[in-house]
């Protein structure tokens, strides 16, 4: 199938979700985008979608990788099953925008939205780009129907006004997670919270990444505690056990009882490792394929705008089943030898059966290891042989720099 890089919402609406085996999860519902000040067009935040027992639950677009007119299909079978709540600072497109009267900017004239208009940027972010309005007519007719650039139109933007957060982050949303962090240490402390407060899960998570931990605490902490779990939910999932591991044992074990158990897990895991090993450094998500999977398919996994370049570098074949800890690794293959062969091959027939990593390997032994193969991922294979993790050279240097690295390079 291909990706559409733009779509109507109206038109998405009921279209049926698939995980990445085939199976219906769901159907959209409607989509959720975060309004922005003056004309920046709305950043699409993600989709709600309808489950079981008419269950609406809110999927990310990292996790869409394929929109078409016929379907939407998702990077992974693993949901977070939590109903649905909007935040602050989050609109429903369907809901909300639709019907809602605003100005044609050339003519002054007023007009109703009647559709919007989604598009994919080249970063693989989507936001919401266009709108098709309608004017009044007379008499009972229908009007003339435009469809207008997000900016040719007035009456739906943020107000400029007020010390609210939303201006600040405006500001921000052309800057990647680590810019952000460093902003956010200039601020004082009660701005750096309502910054927070106000961005989205998935935004947060990211920057929260990029700080050093005391401030990765300090905002955990002003979070209530069921947004915290939210934003736990989301983050790495070895990000997330390191942040973890710095509460107490009672934070730490109520947060983990508030996250989605299939989210939670993960999670729970990595923390019984210690932190200066394979295990206690990797991250639980790399790309994992079945043995029947194609180079074609390998190659799709990898373009995913969540993964780390590091994390894209190689893919993982094991035995069923995909999520870690996984049936028996098999090898993996680099993507440098996958472009090299036809799509339609294996991958399990370009495995480099190379040695892997231990869970319980110590730092220097892993460093070491990354020298000697010129790697910049590794898989991590239990006693068992199942594949539970991949050590990413960013996680090894993050272990290897001074503690307060972070606040060094904010201060050149």
């Amino acid at each position: 199938m291909t990706t559409a890089t733009r779509a109507y919402v109206s038109r998405l609406a009921g279209l049926p979700v698939f995980d990445p085996n085939g199976d219906r999860v769901g159907k959209v519902r409607d989509v959720v985008v975060a309004l922005r000040v003056g004309t920046a067009a709305p950043r699409v935040l993600g989709l709600v979608v309808e489950v079981v027992a008419r269950r609406r639950i809110f999927v990310p677009m990292g996790r869409v990788t394929t929109l078409d007119p016929g379907s939407v299909v998702l990077s992974t079978g693993t949901l977070n099953l939590k109903r649905f709540e909007q935040r602050r600072g989050e609109t429903l497109v369907l809901g909300e925008l639709l019907d809602r009267r605003v100005q044609v900017a050339e003519s002054g004239r007023p007009a109703t939205v009647v559709d919007a208009g989604i598009e994919q940027t080249r970063t693989g972010d989507w936001v919401l780009s266009r709108l098709a309005v309608q004017e009044p007519g007379r008499l009972g007719r229908r009007g003339q129907l435009h469809q207008l650039a997000w900016d040719e139109v007035t009456g739906l933007a943020l107000p400029q006004t007020g010390q609210g957060a939303e201006t600040l982050i405006a500001t921000y949303r052309e800057l990647n997670a680590a810019d952000v962090a460093h902003a956010l240490q200039d601020l004082p402390i009660k701005r750096r919270h309502e910054v927070a407060e106000a961005l989205d899960d998935e935004r947060l998570a990211d920057v929260l990444g990029e700080l050093p931990e005391a401030d990765q605490i300090t905002i955990l902490g002003t979070l209530e505690e069921k947004r915290a779990a939210d934003v736990l939910e989301v983050m790495d999932p070895d990000d997330a056990a390191d942040l973890l591991a710095e509460l107490s044992n009672v934070d730490r074990n109520r947060l983990l009882e508030l996250m989605e158990p299939d989210e939670a897990e993960p999670v729970r895991q990595l923390l019984k490792y210690s932190e200066d090993t394979a295990g206690g450094i990797m991250t639980s998500e790399p790309v994992i394929l079945t043995p029947d999977a194609t180079i074609a398919e390998a190659l799709a996994r990898v373009r995913e705008p969540a993964l780390s370049p590091a994390l894209a570098s190689q893919v993982y074949v094991c035995r069923p089943p995909s999520a870690t800890p996984t049936g028996r690794y098999l090898g993996l293959a680099h993507i440098q030898g996958l472009l090299r062969e036809p799509p339609s091959t294996l991958v399990s027939g370009v495995l480099d059966d190379l040695e892997p990593l231990r869970p319980e390997a110590p730092l220097a032994e892993v460093t070491q290891y990354f020298a000697t193969y010129n790697l910049v991922a590794a898989p991590v294979v239990d006693a068992q042989g199942r594949l539970v993790g991949a050590v990413s050279v960013d996680d090894v240097l993050d272990h290897l720099l001074p503690e307060n690295w972070r606040e060094r390079a904010r201060r050149g």
